[in-house]
């Protein structure tokens, strides 16, 4: 496993913050109709179980809100990918299709509620940290212009900041030819257990991006 850690400031703002890490070597395509029926079948368990004015005190969603304002961040501009891709479901705008693993992420993410972000391992250098944006810090995000991370938490190595639980960078994005991936899942609440979405994660990549040697942490 990639050597990750959580910085000394981001613990003292949110004392239960984790990080559930999977790393796997993986086949990149497109999603299976098996796939995009698992998600599909999913987001209309959502629409049940969920009213779109719940969202933001679910206790994975409600946590990360409460860090984003500690840290001086205006969570409903700057939202959670898992809330951003919930209100997404429940609005009845469906998800993007992207490629299987992308499409795994936003899987876990929804049934977590955590935010979730995959990363090609071989864009990206060790150690890696999970620390505080600092201010004026940007990069360009995955099919957006530049976004402001100055005080998000964002995964950071020796070149720079590269993930966040907002927004990716293009830097790291999951392309055709990614043959390794890190998959994060972001945690604030101590109220959920990570470990099963992650053994959830290993399950979908095994049966629908071929994982094999895969590895599993929590960095706490």
């Amino acid at each position: 496993m990639i050597d990750i850690s959580i910085c000394k400031e981001l613990k003292e703002a949110c004392p239960t913050i984790a990080l559930g890490c999977i790393q796997a070597h993986v086949i990149v395509e497109n999603s299976s109709d098996a796939l995009l029926k698992e998600i599909s079948s999913y987001c209309k368990v959502l629409n049940e179980e969920i009213h779109i004015e719940e969202l933001s005190h679910l206790p994975q969603i409600e946590a990360g809100r409460d860090l984003y304002k500690k840290l001086g961040k205006a969570p409903s501009k700057y939202r959670l990918s898992s809330e951003a891709l919930i209100r997404r479901v429940l609005q009845g705008k469906g998800l993007y299709k992207v490629n299987n693993v992308v499409d795994i992420n936003n899987l876990i993410s929804l049934k977590s509620k955590f935010p979730a972000g995959s990363y090609n391992i071989k864009n990206i250098h060790s150690p890696i940290s999970l620390s505080i944006g600092k201010e004026g810090e940007h990069y360009k995000g995955i099919g957006k212009a530049l976004i402001n991370i100055s005080n998000l938490p964002v995964l950071t190595d020796s070149i720079g900041s590269f993930g966040s639980p907002t927004s990716d960078s293009e830097r790291a994005m999951i392309t055709d030819d990614v043959n390794e991936i890190l998959l994060c899942i972001y945690s604030f609440s101590d109220r959920i257990d990570i470990e099963k979405y992650l053994e959830y994660g290993k399950h979908l990549l095994e049966k629908y991006a071929g994982g094999k040697g895969i590895e599993i942490k929590t960095i706490e």
